[in-house]
């Protein structure tokens, strides 16, 4: 098909554009060869007729169709071309607001200038393990590219970033390698991954600025190698960088800033650690403040310092170190500071005593002679003498500026060495990732010798491109067997070759660095001269001479040779650099001290802040050799860019682009000028380019036979898919160039996409056609039978509506009359009130307003009288303050006057012309005439001092004259006051009178108006008393009928209240659950991490003899052991190491268990002996114990009934001070406080009770205190005088020494108990004296201030005595409510604590219960006592569903039992839950012998080993499964026999026979649960690892209803193929896998509650992976995807149906899954589709619905894409929803597992143990 048939009516096209750059126009007329234009319309409505070139004839660009507008790939649009690229990226950013775009290779990152929530860790997940074309366009994506080629092609890779300043190239880098660090991990525990990270911060501080682009740009280039391990884990890093604009340290242009961490510091200047740098605001520095512009928005410097200093500590760079280091950056700003002056035209100098260069000399540890002698001299050899030149001011501060630069250039240096040191480690490394992130093209109005170098490496890096697409291309035509010829494509090696080939433009520029007189002017006419004509690339600018023009490949730059051969010497004086040197700081000694070498470990070059070379010559051999061997920055740079360009070379390159949208900074807003621009810079049309002039289009053959099936005949459908796909293209496209068939694709021409889409939506748009006449018929039809129907039925109920609305009519019509005469008479008789009632509340309100009205005014001039007064005071102080001020201010000029004159005389003194005369020896006479100049101005001063003298006299005299007139002026006003007052006091009393004069009458006039209106208000109360009567009994019915209504309401609320509490206790419940299990995960990992460290120390232990030596807390505590899962592992390894000793030394540990039993023999006879004694020696303490404590109980009792009777004077004083305050509240509003009152005489009554009481309670105290003393000497004398009887009855008594000994000691505790006992009660007593004491104190204290209150009461008011009363009050309850409050939370903490005691005390009671259990049956008694059931016979013959086994035999049941059963032969053959049943039998033997030993050997061995299998294999799903039903049936069987009665219930009478009669094993049980949670999760983690792969493909990818949905096209990223393939699974994969775990735990008799919960998981993790996937896949969002989604769905569902699990929660979690395909079915276009879709997607977030609307792309024409302004409303009426704004749903999160108690029915006597289990060693008992 001809390119010009397609330009046909309503075709599309781009014509260029000034202000769009491109325009879309449609054709509104067929174009027919020989046409000389083509008449077109606009957007927006506009016609215009374009022409063509007359010599070209060339054609407007095609516009693709819609449905490939917005694509991943750009290659995968059928017309490739510029406009095309542009409006996709366009639409991406604007529309869909999608950053990364696919251009082939490379990927095209958009900067949006808005953080956006797509790089968290959970987007990290969904990319790992991806592959680049199954998901959108990332960073990650790219990221993980580059790992995957790493790993699998064993080839290091590369990761080149590049563009614009401002482009977001550094963030873009960043972003890759927190990829690689989160992805791999690192090899140790020295957090390799996190140095790599910290090393961002330190480089943006010290190498990023703000410029008019960018807030945070890159002023240098860096080229990152992150190392991995044969495991491809990080290992360590190392950082290249280049070319550091170094002039910025010393010049910032509008806008713009220096470096960011001079800012930092500055910010940080208060902090103490940072006083000692003399630092102040970057304004006050000339180095930070040229720019204008300090501070960037949104940046806290202060807090951006705090990370940098974090990075380095956490890189290994100490605080001395870094103190150091912000000393020299302090000391820059400080030298920037140092103010040159002219001293003559040829020399300069430094004042003397510069703050600054003091600053500067001090921080640096250099004098400051030699540093302000060498920044204004310079020293000049030859061969014979060495001259000192001084230097002019401009070029002193230029030596300045270029120290400074040379100082920051060397500790940027440093800082990048010490950086690689820290990310350098010891393993080796077996490959790399590089990230290289490095400037863009760059072209400003004056570019300098930094854009040429950034120019020049661009040129380099583009060369590389091109070549490497070129040959990614020639490889797919290979591998497809495709013919291919050469495609020409723009080489710029003749550009290259122009800027370092021999003679080119750095060899020019070296060649003139080397003369002796060499200059920008004579280099640039050497090149004029070579290149100008031999060159097409170079030219020469019109109107200068000093500038010159290269042609590179995005566009044409003009350089200023100004400056170009300083930079690229970049000299520095000799001198000042000595002076450094011989500083004593040592980081700046380490700075300079490799001083000679001529490039940096790291291949930096001296511009990059790597080694300078100097142009110095200490002597003349040193001189000659740098001469030889120095190198300038150019061959430098050339040099380190040559060494990158062979590292990009070895490693596989990949591409990211970065672009810069507008220069405003504005968020997604899309300047096409700048983008354009920007894509021809970066080579991204190039790549485009490339990709046109071959085939860009390919399509696999089942694509094409998927996507194109309805163009072909029933006839042409063949078996072989690729013979078919031939035989259709055949017949479609006529020109066999168009296309080219390959081994496993179809090769199309740019254009031929669109042309076959064009067929199929023409085929496709006849189809519908068809259906909708059809369906349109079928519609009328049975639209016109419902209408006929309808209207038979509305015709006979409207003639029954009508008759009967007659008759309600007239029945209507006789009510109302009755009802209007009623009602109008109402009315009148309302209407009649309501005016009555007004105009008595007009009248009311206006009376009020009258007399507050001449309140106000009286009030007013009073209060202005006061006013004057204090105004009047006011002015006279304010007018003698300013003479005071005005005095002083005279004598401080005076005295300022002769303190200058003595400064000068000081200066003139200290003057000395010695130094002037050293300098020049024939000023001397000039010297003599200015000191007869001086001698003549001394005499001048002299006489001026004099009149001076004589004027200070004059004045004294006039100021003692206006002193006199200020006090006689001061009289007469005081005079004026006095009379004044006199008046005022006379009118006021005037005033005064008057006023109660016209009361009187007010009142008089006042009180009969009252009595009259008394009157009619009593008539009016009686009526209105009647209407409210009436009133009221309407609104009691009204009540009534309210309070049963919101008794009805409030029932109805609280059963909601109740149910939502509910679900909020449930919810809170799950989350505390899922909490401790994800604790119970974390735990379980750290024990396999403990394991795999304990097994590598035995390991390397192993063949070292000797005895290992065991815990001592475990050794000293094995007797009271109880199990924990916390400690489950640590007892397993420590019994494990106890095993290796104790086989080792078996006949050692027998002998000693023997002597251990005599030991415990010994001990009994012994307590028993004692416990003898004991009785014998209470027995005689007996009778003395009864007197004392009949004696002492008479005194306790005499004791309480003082403290009662105090308590109840007490109380009696508290009763009569409330008497106080009930007496004087009751009269304090009639004055009854007065004195003689009756409260007064109450008041002074009950005070001197008060002091009575006081005196009687002191001698009470005395007297206890007495009696006290005599009981402490009576029971001293006691004890003397009863110990000797007693101990001489009781030696009469004894037989023997050793009797003897002991009854001394048990005489000596009792001694020591009663001291005890009669210390505590003397402390008990001291303090409750204490306690009286204080009461008595505080009642005094009452006493008094009740005394002193009432007194100032008294003196009050009344009115202000009962305020105060009431404020004292308030303020008495407000203290005895806080005194209650705290006294009431010691109680509650005292509670907490003894209820912590309790239950401490009562788990020792237990464990002490089964210590002397374990006492009780030492092993002594069981060798002589065989087993007691053994005994009875009848036990043999009836089985009890116990099973014996010996102590030794335990490893052996543990073994054929647990590590070597066979899950699927037991599952098959025998009972479910089998092993827990024999488990749980001989628990119950070990339980009936009483052995706790055997009980607690028996679970821990049981539980060891479980998990012990569960490391082993645990990938195995059947495995997993078998043991989790198995402990969930023996935690089971330990509730249903433990003897709880909740359990018991469940059971029959011959199964509560056998429950557990010794031992508790609540603890054991609480374990066993933790060891099921943890098989649990561990089935979860392995049945989501079979379940992943299958996900994606057969919810997403798989067609399973085929032909609903067309493949498009895409691009060179080819996605992971959607239709069904050998080996691919599909969503019959995902059912049998469901069904294959359900039969298998169905096999295994897992509960089915447990079942529930696991399906339950499955299809979270099935509707979370999926919905992730799809907000990750723009391909994915469609209206048929949609509805395979749903079917899908449907699928999964039915299954739940087979299976009986509908309501197990399962399809719930699938509902953000359904919402979301409906969400890409519904309509999307008006309010009412938003507010349907806001009211639908209630589990879906905003970000998720937003995302998804964002993504939706159409896939046939028929469907519409989603506006932005719909978008909008969405966000607008979703944005009060208060939930998480993450993305991506949690596939990690594993619901709460609970484990509801089943009782078995199964009676453990019936359960018979096959032989096939190899337990023949158990007894059945």
């Amino acid at each position: 098909m001809a390119a010009s048939e397609l330009y046909t009516k309503r075709a599309r096209v781009w014509i260029p554009d000034a202000e769009e750059v491109w325009k879309s126009a449609e054709l509104t007329k067929d174009f027919k060869n020989g046409d000389a234009s083509l008449q077109l319309m606009l957007e927006d409505g506009t016609s215009i007729e374009h022409k063509l070139d007359p010599k070209t004839k060339n054609l407007p660009y095609l516009r693709n169709p819609d449905i490939l507008v917005g694509e991943n790939d750009l290659t995968a649009l059928s017309y490739l071309h510029e406009p095309a690229v542009l409006h996709n990226l366009k639409v991406r950013f604007i529309d869909s607001k999608l950053i990364y775009t696919y251009c082939g290779i490379v990927l095209v990152a958009i900067n949006p200038y808005e953080t956006l929530g797509i790089y968290g860790t959970d987007i990290i997940n969904a990319y790992s393990g991806q592959n680049m074309g199954d998901m959108d366009p990332h960073i990650f994506a790219v990221a993980e590219e580059a790992y995957k080629q790493m790993a699998r092609d064993e080839r290091n890779q590369s990761i080149i970033v590049s563009g614009e300043s401002g482009a977001g190239k550094t963030v873009s880098a960043k972003y890759a390698m927190r990829y690689f660090a989160t992805v791999s991990g690192s090899t140790s525990e020295a957090n390799v991954e996190q140095k790599v990270l910290a090393s961002n911060p330190i480089m943006e501080a010290i190498g990023n600025a703000k410029t008019t682009r960018n807030d945070n740009s890159s002023r240098f280039g860096k080229y990152i190698e992150i190392g991995f391990d044969t495991r491809y884990r990080i290992i360590g890093a190392n950082m290249r960088t280049y070319l550091l604009e170094k002039s910025r340290v010393v010049f910032q242009a509008d806008e713009e800033r220096n470096y960011h961490i001079f800012y930092q510091l500055c910010a940080s200047s208060h902090l103490p650690e940072f006083k000692t740098l003399k630092l102040s605001s970057a304004n006050d520095f000339l180095y930070t403040r040229q720019g204008r512009s300090p501070v960037i928005h949104g940046v806290d410097d202060t807090k951006e310092l705090s990370t940098t200093r974090n990075a380095f500590t956490l890189l290994g760079i100490n605080e001395s170190y870094q103190m150091g280091l912000f000393q020299v950056l302090a000391a820059i700003l400080h030298l920037g500071n140092v103010e040159i002056k002219d001293k003559d035209s040829d020399s300069s100098l430094i004042p003397p005593n510069n703050r600054h260069l003091t600053a500067f000399c001090e921080l640096v540890g250099v004098t400051y002679q030699d540093m302000s002698q060498w920044l204004c001299h310079r020293k000049l050899k030859t061969a014979t003498e060495t001259y000192i030149k001084t230097l002019p001011r401009l070029q002193a501060t230029n030596a300045r500026d270029a120290l400074a630069k040379h100082i920051y250039a060397k500790l940027f240096n440093w800082i990048v060495e010490h950086v690689n040191k820290a990310l350098i480690t010891n393993i080796k490394q077996h490959s790399f990732i590089g990230v290289l992130d490095i400037y863009g093209f760059e072209t400003f109005e004056i570019n300098s010798f930094e854009q040429f170098c950034i120019n020049y490496a661009n040129e380099k890096l583009q060369q590389q491109f091109n070549m490497h697409v070129f040959k990614l291309e020639q490889e797919e035509y290979m591998k497809e067997q495709i013919p291919w010829t050469l495609i020409d494509f723009y080489d710029n090696q003749p550009c290259i070759n122009l800027i370092e080939a021999k003679m080119g433009i750095l060899d020019l520029l070296d060649e003139e660095c080397k003369m002796p007189k060499g200059s920008d002017d004579s280099w640039a006419q050497k090149l004029y001269n070579t290149h100008l004509k031999t060159c097409s690339l170079f030219e020469k600018p019109r109107m200068s001479n000093r500038a010159f023009i290269i042609q590179h490949f995005a566009d044409k730059v003009e350089y200023q040779c100004e400056g170009f051969l300083e930079k690229n010497k970049d000299t520095v004086n000799e001198d000042q650099i000595n002076v450094l040197k011989a500083s004593k700081f040592d980081l700046l000694v380490e700075l300079f001290q490799d001083e000679e070498k001529t490039t940096s470990p790291t291949g930096q070059v001296p511009g990059t802040g790597g080694r300078t070379r100097l142009s110095i010559k200490p002597d003349k051999g040193r001189d000659k050799s740098s001469k030889e061997h120095k190198k300038t920055v150019g061959c430098q740079f050339r040099n380190s860019l040559q060494m990158l360009m062979d590292t990009l070379n070895a490693t596989t390159p990949h591409y990211v682009r970065c672009i810069k949208p507008n220069d405003f900074k504005l968020a997604f807003s899309f300047d096409p000028k700048r983008a354009v621009q920007q894509l021809r810079a970066c080579g991204v049309l190039e790549t485009i380019r490339i990709s046109a002039a071959g085939f860009p289009s390919r399509w696999t053959y089942q694509e094409f036979f998927s996507r194109y099936r309805v163009l072909m005949k029933q006839k042409d459908v063949l078996s072989d898919k690729k013979l078919t796909c031939r035989n259709v293209l055949e017949k479609l496209v006529q020109d066999q160039d168009k296309y080219q068939f390959g081994k496993t694709k179809i090769f199309f021409r740019a254009g031929q996409v669109a042309y076959l889409e064009k067929l199929r939506a023409d085929k496709l748009r006849v189809a519908c056609i068809r259906i909708q006449k059809t369906i349109r018929c079928w519609l009328a039809r049975k639209k016109y039978l419902r209408k006929r129907s309808a209207a038979i039925t509305i015709q006979r109920f409207t003639r029954g509506y009508q008759a009967r609305c007659l008759a309600k009519f007239m029945r209507r019509t006789q009510a109302a009359t009755i009802i209007q005469k009623y009602q109008r008479m109402c009315m009148e008789r309302k209407r009649y009130r309501q005016k009555q009632a007004a105009a008595l509340v007009m009248q009311t309100i206006l009376r009020a307003y009258m007399a507050r009205q001449k309140y106000q005014g009286l009030l007013r001039e009073h209060n202005a009288v006061i006013i004057q007064k204090r105004v009047r005071g006011w002015l006279a102080r304010c007018w003698y303050k300013r003479c005071l001020v005005s005095l002083v201010y005279l004598q401080c000029c005076f005295r300022r006057m002769k303190a200058r004159r003595e400064l000068k005389k000081l200066k003139i003194e200290a003057r000395s012309v010695e130094h002037f005369k050293k300098l020049n020896k024939g000023m001397e006479n000039k010297i003599m005439q200015l000191q007869r100049r001086i001698d003549e101005q001394t005499k001048d001063n002299r006489s001026i001092n004099e009149k001076l003298v004589s004027l200070e006299t004059s004045s004294t005299a006039e100021r003692e004259r206006m002193r006199g007139e200020l006090s006689r002026l001061r009289g007469v006003e005081e005079d004026a006051k006095n009379k004044g007052n006199q008046v005022t006091s006379l009118l006021e009393q005037l005033e005064k009178l008057k006023k109660e004069l016209s009361s009187t009458q007010k009142e008089k006039k006042t009180i009969e108006d009252w009595a009259q209106t008394y009157r009619d208000e009593m008539e009016k109360m009686v009526s209105e008393l009647k209407d409210q009567n009436c009133s009221l009994k309407k609104e009691k019915d009204d009540l009534n009928r309210l309070i049963q209504e919101q008794s009805q309401q409030m029932t109805e609320k609280m059963a909601r209240a109740i149910v939502e509490k509910t679900q909020q206790l449930e919810t809170d419940l799950n989350e505390e659950r899922s909490r401790y299990q994800n604790l119970l995960t974390e735990h379980l990992r750290l024990e396999e991490k403990y394991d795999d460290l304990k097994e590598a120390m035995v390991s390397s232990n192993v063949s070292k003899p000797g005895h290992r030596r065991t815990d001592s807390t475990h050794s000293s505590n094995e007797s009271e052991y109880t199990y924990n899962s916390e400690y489950a592992e640590l007892e397993e390894g420590s019994r494990a190491a106890e095993d290796v000793t104790r086989g080792m030394d078996t006949s050692l540990t027998l002998k000693l268990q023997k002597r251990l039993t005599e030991l415990e023999q010994e001990k009994q006879s012994l307590r028993n002996e004692l416990e003898n004694r004991e009785d014998q020696f209470q027995r005689a303490r007996a009778r003395d114990d009864v007197e004392f404590k009949k004696a002492r109980g008479a005194e306790l009792e005499y004791e309480s009934l003082k403290r009662q009777e105090l308590e109840s004077e007490n109380k009696k004083l508290k009763h009569d001070l409330a008497e106080i305050r009930r007496s004087l509240l009751g009269n304090a509003a009639t004055g009854a406080g007065a004195p003689g009152s009756p409260a007064y005489k109450v008041v002074l009554e009950q005070l001197n009770a008060s002091c009575e009481e006081l005196e009687v309670r002191k001698e009470e105290v005395l007297i206890l205190r007495s009696q006290l003393v005599s009981q402490k000497e009576a029971l001293h004398h006691k004890e003397t005088m009863t110990e000797p009887s007693t101990y001489v009855e009781d030696v009469s008594k004894l037989k023997d020494a050793g009797e003897l000994k002991q009854a001394y000691i048990g005489l000596k505790d009792t001694n020591r108990l009663l001291e005890h006992q009669l210390q505590t009660q003397r402390r008990s007593y001291d303090s409750e004296v204490e306690s009286l004491r204080g009461e008595l104190q505080n009642v005094k204290e009452e006493n008094n201030r009740q005394q002193q209150l009432l007194a100032q009461n008294l003196q009050l008011p009344p009115e202000a005595r009962i305020e105060a009363s009431l404020q004292h009050e308030i303020t008495r309850l407000t203290n005895e409510n806080l005194d209650l409050m705290e006294q009431l939370e010691k109680q509650d903490r005292t509670i907490r604590k003894l209820k912590k005691q309790l239950k401490v005390y009562s788990k020792r009671i237990g464990e002490m219960g089964a210590g002397q259990t374990e006492g009780q049956t030492s092993p002594g008694q069981m060798v002589d006592e065989p087993i007691h059931p053994v005994n009875i016979p009848r036990r043999e013959k009836d089985f009890q569903g116990m099973l014996e086994y010996k102590k030794e035999d335990e490893l052996k049941l543990v073994k054929n039992l647990i590590l070597e059963l066979k899950p699927r032969g037991v599952a098959v053959n025998l009972i479910p839950g089998l092993p827990a049943y024999i488990l749980f039998m001989c628990l119950r033997h070990a339980d009936y012998v009483n052995d706790d030993q055997k009980v607690r050997t028996l679970l821990t061995s049981t539980i060891n080993s479980i998990k012990k299998i569960l490391k082993k294999r645990g990938d195995d799903f059947e495995t997993v499964s078998f043991w989790l039903s198995n402990t969930c049936r023996f935690l089971h069987c330990l509730k249903q026999y433990s003897g709880d009665e909740a359990f018991m219930k469940h059971n029959t009478q011959r199964q509560n026979e056998h429950t557990l009669s010794n031992f508790d094993l609540a603890e054991y049980r609480q374990v066993i649960s933790d060891l099921a949670i943890q098989i649990y999760q561990q089935l979860i983690k392995c049945m989501e690892n079979i379940l992943q792969p299958m996900i994606v493909s057969g919810m997403l990818e798989h067609e399973t209803i085929q032909g609903v949905s067309g493949v498009k096209p895409t691009g060179l990223r080819k996605r992971t193929s959607s239709i069904a393939d050998e080996g691919t699974y599909t969503l019959d994969s995902i059912l049998r896998q469901l069904s294959a775990f359900h039969s298998t735990m169905c096999q295994h008799g897992t509960d089915p509650e447990l079942i529930k919960q696991v399906v339950k998981q499955q299809f979270y993790i099935i509707g979370a992976v999926t919905l992730n996937n799809l907000l990750l896949r723009k391909d994915m969002c469609s209206w048929s995807k949609g509805m395979q989604i749903r079917y899908n769905v449907s699928q999964l569902e039915e299954w739940l149906r087979d299976k009986g699990l509908m309501i197990c929660g399962a399809k719930e979690t699938l509902e953000p899954l359904i919402q979301a395909a409906q969400l890409l079915q519904v309509k999307k276009k008006t309010d009412e589709d938003a507010e349907a879709i806001c009211s639908m997607c209630l589990a879906l977030t905003t970000a998720q619905i937003v995302k998804v609307l964002n993504l939706y792309t159409p896939v046939n024409e028929f469907e519409e894409r989603v506006s932005v302004a719909f978008i909008r409303t969405i966000q607008t009426r979703l944005r009060d929803r208060c939930e998480s704004p993450q993305l991506l749903m949690d596939t990690k999160m594993i619901y709460p597992v609970t484990f509801p108690f089943n009782p078995s029915s199964l009676a453990l006597e019936t359960i018979q143990i096959p032989s096939s289990l190899n337990l023949s060693f158990l007894t059945r008992v």
